[in-house]
């Protein structure tokens, strides 16, 4: 049942494109990541042990893919409109991760966008996307986002959706060098009965 109606699988909203994650992304990916170092240096995970490393891309999307097929996991890039020359530009990541399924039906999601995008309404409209989904097709109940009380940006996109704070967990995750404290956030499908997409493009629309 996962692999027939779970992954891989593209969603779209608009000009926004939530697609499965490629070795062939590789380059665009990481002149994307590279441009925006200083932007995600603040929140991005690092490894806690001294001889550890974080892997290189292509170990990181095999595991990502690893994930997917064993249905713990959906790893997707968001990408734009294709311009004239074909080529729907990649803007960021966003990886929905942890999904336990029996009698919990919940899962964790994570994202960045590029820098030059933000204040576009990207993010918002991935996790609606990915959420919604996760929701309605997958059958999960419940969704998690946790995010460092300092990333105002990141804060903004969970209110704007809705997502009801359920109080912080001190050094959470090891984050930029050191274990740092994260706000949890989440909501269960019966909180969202109209999803998140619609509701949220309807703000949009109507400048809120």
């Amino acid at each position: 049942m996962w692999t027939e109606r779970g992954w891989p699988v593209s969603l779209s909203s608009g000009d926004l494109t939530l697609r499965p994650i490629r070795h062939a992304d590789r380059r665009e990916w990481t002149a994307v990541r590279r441009r925006n170092a200083t932007w995600l240096a603040p929140w991005e995970a690092t490894n806690p042990d001294p001889g550890g490393y974080l892997p290189d891309y292509h170990e990181m999307v095999r595991g990502l893919k690893r994930q997917a097929r064993a249905g713990t996991g959906l790893p997707f890039v968001i990408t734009e409109r294709a311009d004239e020359g074909g080529r729907a530009p990649l803007v960021g990541q966003l990886t929905v991760s942890s999904i336990i399924w029996g009698s919990a039906m919940t899962a964790t999601l994570g994202y960045w966008v590029d820098s030059r995008r933000a204040g576009r309404g990207i993010a918002p409209t991935a996790v609606a996307l990915a959420t919604d989904y996760c929701f309605s097709t997958l059958g999960l109940h419940r969704m998690e986002i946790n995010i460092r009380p300092e990333n105002r940006a990141s804060l903004r996109v969970v209110e704007k959706l809705g997502f009801r704070d359920e109080g912080l967990r001190p050094r959470y995750l090891h984050i930029a060098g050191q274990w740092a404290d994260h706000r949890s956030f989440a909501l269960t499908v019966e909180e969202v009965p109209e999803g998140l997409l619609e509701p949220w493009l309807a703000r949009q629309r109507a400048g809120g």
